[in-house]
């Protein structure tokens, strides 16, 4: 045997290894989900609108209470391809799963602040958008099972990065009356001085089927897949969630 093969040998092995002890270092909680999300923008004028946003997701598709989410802000037209936007949300996530977020199994209340920038960039009959997302988070925790209220928040930064691809069905461009297909794909992140043991926090994929009916209203929905990874160890080993179910996207326009 070669002397030059013993890297490559050495290498292929150790890959193998780490593989094998991450596998073992992990323990995975699976649950199937069901989002409902209601969007809700109202145009003030030419440069600025209001976003409203009301989003109920739960476990075992529907029976059970996964998170409320609601979301507003106020929408800045910089260009005719880009939209910034600040706003407010606030989200109540319960205790679901084998292995619940809260290391207490306690339903936990979320403040957050948010800057978000949107681009467009139509090719073809395709339409890609990119959507970058800053968020500041205050996450409700608790020294006791026996509290009704958190007695602190921790505060945690977040980064978002989602690009999606529409494609019409029917015609060049989504409009009024037009069938089409979407596929995204998020990731979050964490970061700053109290992640604790990753700064991976999320990746979401969506691969749905839409409608337009009007100027004021779009609806959408399909197949979508969250993989969440717990910001703290059990048994010493990380948690990761694989959420998997459908998702169903209802937008008003006025």
């Amino acid at each position: 045997m070669k002397t030059s093969t013993f890297p490559i040998i050495f290498l292929s092995l150790f890959l193998l290894n780490s593989m094998s002890f991450a596998q073992n270092n992990r323990l995975s909680d699976n649950n199937q989900i069901g989002w409902h999300a209601f969007f809700l923008n109202y145009k003030i004028n030419q440069t600025f609108s209001f976003h409203g946003e009301f989003q109920w997701r739960r476990t075992g598709f529907i029976t059970n209470p996964q998170q409320d989410l609601y979301r507003t802000g106020l929408n800045i037209k910089l260009h005719q391809n880009a939209v910034a936007r600040v706003g407010y949300l606030f989200a109540d996530t319960y205790s679901y799963g084998q292995i619940p977020l809260n290391s207490l199994g306690m339903e936990f209340p979320e403040h957050r602040t948010y800057q978000m920038l949107t681009l467009t960039n139509p090719i073809g009959r395709f339409q890609i958008t990119y959507r970058f997302m800053l968020e500041q988070r205050w996450i409700g925790s608790f020294s006791s099972k026996t509290l009704d209220k958190p007695d602190k928040y921790n505060y945690l930064n977040r980064a978002r990065n989602m690009v999606r691809i529409d494609y019409p069905l029917n015609g060049k461009i989504i409009t009024n009356g037009t069938h089409y297909l979407a596929a995204y794909d998020e990731i979050l992140i964490g970061f700053g001085k109290n992640v604790n043991q990753n700064v991976f926090d999320q990746n979401r994929i969506g691969l749905l089927t839409g409608y337009r009916f009007s100027d004021l209203l779009r609806i959408e929905g399909g197949y979508f897949n969250q993989i969440v990874q717990l910001g703290r160890l059990v048994e010493g080993k990380n948690v990761f969630q694989g959420n998997k179910g459908y998702i169903i996207n209802t937008y008003f326009n006025f």
